[in-house]
Protein backbone atom coordinates (compact mmCIF):
# COMPACT_ATOMS: atom_id res chain seq x y z
CA UNK A 1 0.00 0.00 0.00
CA UNK A 2 1.32 3.43 -0.93
CA UNK A 3 1.75 6.02 1.78
CA UNK A 4 1.72 8.84 -0.76
CA UNK A 5 -0.83 11.53 0.05
CA UNK A 6 -2.83 12.75 -2.92
CA UNK A 7 -3.06 16.53 -2.87
CA UNK A 8 -5.98 18.20 -4.60
CA UNK A 9 -6.03 21.99 -4.72
CA UNK A 10 -8.44 24.46 -6.22
CA UNK A 11 -7.18 27.89 -5.23
CA UNK A 12 -8.47 31.00 -6.98
CA UNK A 13 -7.01 34.43 -6.20
CA UNK A 14 -8.71 37.54 -7.57
CA UNK A 15 -6.83 40.62 -8.78
CA UNK A 16 -7.84 43.88 -10.38
CA UNK A 17 -4.93 43.24 -12.78
CA UNK A 18 -3.26 39.82 -12.63
CA UNK A 19 -0.38 40.93 -14.85
CA UNK A 20 0.81 43.32 -12.13
CA UNK A 21 1.36 40.54 -9.60
CA UNK A 22 2.82 38.15 -12.18
CA UNK A 23 5.56 40.71 -12.89
CA UNK A 24 6.59 40.52 -9.25
CA UNK A 25 6.81 36.77 -8.67
CA UNK A 26 8.73 33.95 -10.28
CA UNK A 27 6.18 31.59 -11.84
CA UNK A 28 5.53 29.09 -14.61
CA UNK A 29 2.27 29.39 -16.59
CA UNK A 30 0.13 26.28 -16.39
CA UNK A 31 -0.87 24.31 -19.47
CA UNK A 32 -3.83 22.28 -20.66
CA UNK A 33 -4.52 19.76 -23.40
CA UNK A 34 -6.59 21.04 -26.30
CA UNK A 35 -7.03 18.95 -29.45
CA UNK A 36 -4.04 16.81 -28.44
CA UNK A 37 -1.84 19.89 -28.12
CA UNK A 38 -0.38 21.47 -25.00
CA UNK A 39 -1.56 25.09 -24.77
CA UNK A 40 -1.47 27.90 -22.23
CA UNK A 41 -3.97 27.64 -19.36
CA UNK A 42 -6.08 30.80 -19.13
CA UNK A 43 -5.46 31.55 -15.44
CA UNK A 44 -3.26 28.89 -13.83
CA UNK A 45 0.33 29.38 -12.66
CA UNK A 46 2.85 27.46 -10.57
CA UNK A 47 5.07 29.29 -8.10
CA UNK A 48 7.09 26.16 -7.33
CA UNK A 49 9.40 24.23 -9.67
CA UNK A 50 7.68 22.21 -12.38
CA UNK A 51 8.96 20.77 -15.70
CA UNK A 52 8.81 23.42 -18.44
CA UNK A 53 8.30 23.10 -22.19
CA UNK A 54 11.38 24.98 -23.48
CA UNK A 55 9.68 26.01 -26.71
CA UNK A 56 6.40 27.30 -25.26
CA UNK A 57 7.65 28.45 -21.82
CA UNK A 58 4.70 26.77 -20.11
CA UNK A 59 4.47 23.73 -17.86
CA UNK A 60 5.24 20.57 -19.83
CA UNK A 61 2.62 18.70 -17.81
CA UNK A 62 -1.01 19.59 -18.39
CA UNK A 63 -2.68 20.82 -15.20
CA UNK A 64 -4.61 17.59 -14.57
CA UNK A 65 -1.50 15.43 -14.85
CA UNK A 66 0.44 17.94 -12.76
CA UNK A 67 -2.16 17.81 -10.00
CA UNK A 68 -2.04 14.00 -9.95
CA UNK A 69 1.71 14.27 -9.39
CA UNK A 70 1.39 16.70 -6.50
CA UNK A 71 2.00 20.04 -8.19
CA UNK A 72 -0.19 22.88 -6.86
CA UNK A 73 -1.70 25.23 -9.44
CA UNK A 74 -2.89 28.68 -8.43
CA UNK A 75 -5.51 30.43 -10.55
CA UNK A 76 -4.88 34.16 -10.77
CA UNK A 77 -8.09 35.77 -11.97
CA UNK A 78 -8.79 39.23 -13.33
CA UNK A 79 -11.81 40.77 -11.59
CA UNK A 80 -12.35 44.30 -12.88
CA UNK A 81 -14.72 45.05 -10.02
CA UNK A 82 -11.73 45.51 -7.73
CA UNK A 83 -10.65 48.54 -9.75
CA UNK A 84 -13.53 50.35 -8.02
CA UNK A 85 -12.20 49.52 -4.53
CA UNK A 86 -10.10 52.34 -3.06
CA UNK A 87 -7.98 50.41 -0.56
CA UNK A 88 -7.99 47.51 1.90
CA UNK A 89 -10.09 49.38 4.44
CA UNK A 90 -12.67 50.18 1.79
CA UNK A 91 -12.79 46.51 0.78
CA UNK A 92 -13.30 45.41 4.40
CA UNK A 93 -16.16 47.90 4.72
CA UNK A 94 -17.78 46.72 1.49
CA UNK A 95 -17.50 43.05 2.50
CA UNK A 96 -18.90 43.44 6.00
CA UNK A 97 -21.69 45.94 5.37
CA UNK A 98 -25.07 44.26 5.01
CA UNK A 99 -26.33 45.28 1.55
CA UNK A 100 -29.84 46.47 0.77
CA UNK A 101 -31.06 42.97 -0.10
CA UNK A 102 -34.70 43.97 -0.69
CA UNK A 103 -33.78 46.51 -3.35
CA UNK A 104 -31.79 43.97 -5.37
CA UNK A 105 -34.37 41.20 -4.96
CA UNK A 106 -37.04 43.47 -6.43
CA UNK A 107 -35.18 45.46 -9.09
CA UNK A 108 -34.15 43.63 -12.24
CA UNK A 109 -32.13 46.59 -13.50
CA UNK A 110 -29.96 46.59 -10.37
CA UNK A 111 -29.68 42.80 -10.33
CA UNK A 112 -28.41 42.96 -13.91
CA UNK A 113 -25.39 44.96 -12.69
CA UNK A 114 -24.22 42.21 -10.33
CA UNK A 115 -21.19 40.08 -11.14
CA UNK A 116 -21.76 36.31 -11.52
CA UNK A 117 -25.58 36.43 -11.08
CA UNK A 118 -26.66 39.17 -13.49
CA UNK A 119 -28.03 36.74 -16.10
CA UNK A 120 -30.12 34.73 -13.63
CA UNK A 121 -33.00 37.03 -12.70
CA UNK A 122 -35.42 34.35 -13.90
CA UNK A 123 -33.96 31.89 -11.37
CA UNK A 124 -34.21 34.47 -8.58
CA UNK A 125 -37.90 34.92 -9.33
CA UNK A 126 -38.48 31.15 -9.12
CA UNK A 127 -37.16 30.93 -5.57
CA UNK A 128 -39.96 31.00 -2.96
CA UNK A 129 -37.82 33.01 -0.54
CA UNK A 130 -35.53 36.00 -1.16
CA UNK A 131 -31.76 36.01 -1.36
CA UNK A 132 -31.12 38.05 1.78
CA UNK A 133 -27.92 36.72 3.34
CA UNK A 134 -24.44 35.59 2.33
CA UNK A 135 -25.29 31.88 2.90
CA UNK A 136 -28.37 32.15 0.69
CA UNK A 137 -26.42 34.07 -1.94
CA UNK A 138 -23.75 31.35 -1.88
CA UNK A 139 -26.44 28.71 -2.41
CA UNK A 140 -27.92 30.79 -5.23
CA UNK A 141 -24.53 30.87 -6.93
CA UNK A 142 -24.36 27.09 -6.59
CA UNK A 143 -27.92 26.45 -7.72
CA UNK A 144 -27.34 28.10 -11.10
CA UNK A 145 -24.62 25.52 -11.89
CA UNK A 146 -25.78 22.56 -14.02
CA UNK A 147 -25.43 19.91 -11.32
CA UNK A 148 -27.78 21.68 -8.90
CA UNK A 149 -30.39 23.28 -11.13
CA UNK A 150 -32.91 20.64 -10.06
CA UNK A 151 -33.06 22.46 -6.70
CA UNK A 152 -34.44 25.66 -8.24
CA UNK A 153 -37.79 26.55 -6.72
CA UNK A 154 -37.25 24.78 -3.39
CA UNK A 155 -37.14 26.57 -0.01
CA UNK A 156 -33.62 27.41 1.12
CA UNK A 157 -33.84 24.92 4.00
CA UNK A 158 -34.36 22.13 1.46
CA UNK A 159 -31.69 23.46 -0.87
CA UNK A 160 -29.19 23.51 2.01
CA UNK A 161 -29.51 19.74 2.57
CA UNK A 162 -27.76 18.77 -0.68
CA UNK A 163 -26.44 21.89 -2.37
CA UNK A 164 -22.81 21.25 -1.34
CA UNK A 165 -22.75 17.53 -2.03
CA UNK A 166 -20.14 16.52 -4.58
CA UNK A 167 -21.36 15.27 -7.93
CA UNK A 168 -19.37 13.58 -10.67
CA UNK A 169 -21.81 13.93 -13.54
CA UNK A 170 -21.90 17.71 -13.99
CA UNK A 171 -20.34 21.01 -12.94
CA UNK A 172 -21.05 22.00 -9.35
CA UNK A 173 -19.84 24.61 -6.86
CA UNK A 174 -17.86 23.83 -3.74
CA UNK A 175 -19.03 25.63 -0.60
CA UNK A 176 -15.76 27.56 -0.31
CA UNK A 177 -16.24 28.92 -3.82
CA UNK A 178 -19.87 29.75 -3.16
CA UNK A 179 -19.08 31.76 -0.03
CA UNK A 180 -16.14 33.54 -1.66
CA UNK A 181 -18.15 34.47 -4.75
CA UNK A 182 -21.05 35.59 -2.54
CA UNK A 183 -18.79 38.05 -0.72
CA UNK A 184 -17.68 39.44 -4.09
CA UNK A 185 -21.33 39.97 -5.08
CA UNK A 186 -21.91 41.74 -1.74
CA UNK A 187 -18.98 44.03 -2.53
CA UNK A 188 -20.61 44.70 -5.90
CA UNK A 189 -23.97 45.46 -4.23
CA UNK A 190 -22.43 47.91 -1.80
CA UNK A 191 -20.41 49.62 -4.53
CA UNK A 192 -23.65 50.14 -6.44
CA UNK A 193 -25.24 51.59 -3.30
CA UNK A 194 -22.25 53.95 -3.13
CA UNK A 195 -23.03 55.00 -6.67
CA UNK A 196 -20.41 52.93 -8.49
CA UNK A 197 -21.86 50.75 -11.26
CA UNK A 198 -19.83 47.72 -12.27
CA UNK A 199 -19.00 47.71 -15.96
CA UNK A 200 -19.94 51.33 -16.42
CA UNK A 201 -17.59 54.29 -16.29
Amino acid sequence: MSNQIKFNSDIDIDFADRTAILKLIKHTPASQQRDSELVLHNTGVYVTDIPVDPFKSIASLDYKTAESRGYMKLDFLNVGLYEKVKNEQHLEHLMHTDPLWDIFNNNQELWAQLIHVNNHWNVLKKMPEPVDSVPRLAMFLAIIRPAKRHLIGLPWAEVAKTIWEKTDDSYYFKKAHGIAYAHLVVVNMNLICEGVSYGHS
